[in-house]
């Protein structure tokens, strides 16, 4: 398999499957305002996803499930506004696409037109088959995501490894090859066996994207919260900090706090 690297001055959903052809591993990670989007993006990573984790990160709650549709198209509206290379990929939001496809059409298209997003990404298999076909149908291009879904954390009842045993594996891959077939453009897998991600991705001719899913996916996809070490109390297994922001900004802050306090700042030169 050739290794070639293309240079891509803005990457498109045909860029992603044309990476995986050639051997090019794919990058993504989330961003949720026009700040930290604008950084990630200069980086060159491919793919940016405005994901509903800005539920956990940026307003705290336990889980994806309270963010709304009008938060979402907040988050998303001022990553576009950044961001000049990567494709960027929106979450419809828990509630917004599971139960009726012609109100996943609306959130898709209320996404679409009113943050300038390139694509939409939803959770689930063949239970949502008749949302995503309805969205394809529109010309809005999809991102599957499966394996570990967090939109279900409350039907799991936990955020352990998916699909270790066989029929939920056999369903995965069934679910896998629909999404494909259907015209999604790329599949999430997350936290998932490595093994079953390689076979996946040898299956498909779609890329896949891995969190927790093992080095065999077509790309990774990381929070870039975690990946700054600016989150410090979830460690799982698949994270890799790169720098320790909690700390580091921690200190910043307490350093500005005590020359405030003992008027040292503003000094001469830092006043007009």
């Amino acid at each position: 398999m050739s290794t070639a690297k293309k240079e891509y001055k803005r990457v498109t959903v045909k860029s992603l499957v044309e990476m995986k052809s050639n051997g090019e591993k794919i990058s993504m990670l989330t961003a949720y305002d026009y700040s930290m989007a604008k950084i990630v993006d200069a980086a060159k990573v491919d793919v940016i996803l405005v994901g509903d984790s800005a539920s956990n990160v940026m307003a705290g709650h336990e889980t994806t499930l309270p963010i709304t549709l009008d938060q979402m198209i907040y988050h998303a509206s001022s990553v576009i506004r950044a961001v000049e290379r990567a494709l960027v990929v929106v979450d419809l939001p828990f509630g917004s696409y599971q139960s009726d496809p012609k109100e996943a059409l609306r959130s898709a298209i209320r996404i679409m037109k009113e943050s300038g997003a390139h694509a939409v990404k939803v959770e689930g298999g063949d239970e949502i088959k008749e949302s995503v076909k309805r969205i394809l149908a529109a010309g809005i291009p999809v991102m599957g995501h499966l394996g570990l879904t967090p939109q279900s954390i409350y039907k799991f009842g936990t955020y352990t490894v998916r699909a270790k045993e066989e029929e939920e594996a056999r369903k995965l891959m069934e679910d896998a090859t629909m999404l494909e077939k259907l015209g999604c453009f790329s599949i999430v897998l997350e936290k998932i066996p490595a093994a079953l991600t390689k076979k996946v991705s040898e299956q498909l001719t779609i890329p896949t994207i891995g969190i927790g899913g093992g080095k065999y996916a077509d790309g990774q996809v990381l929070v870039v919260h975690d990946l700054l070490g600016m989150t410090h109390e979830f460690n799982p297994r698949f994270l890799r900090r790169y720098m320790n922001l909690y700390e580091e900004m921690g200190n910043a802050i307490s350093n500005y706090v005590k020359d405030v306090k003992s008027l040292d700042f503003p000094n001469d030169e830092e006043q007009y």
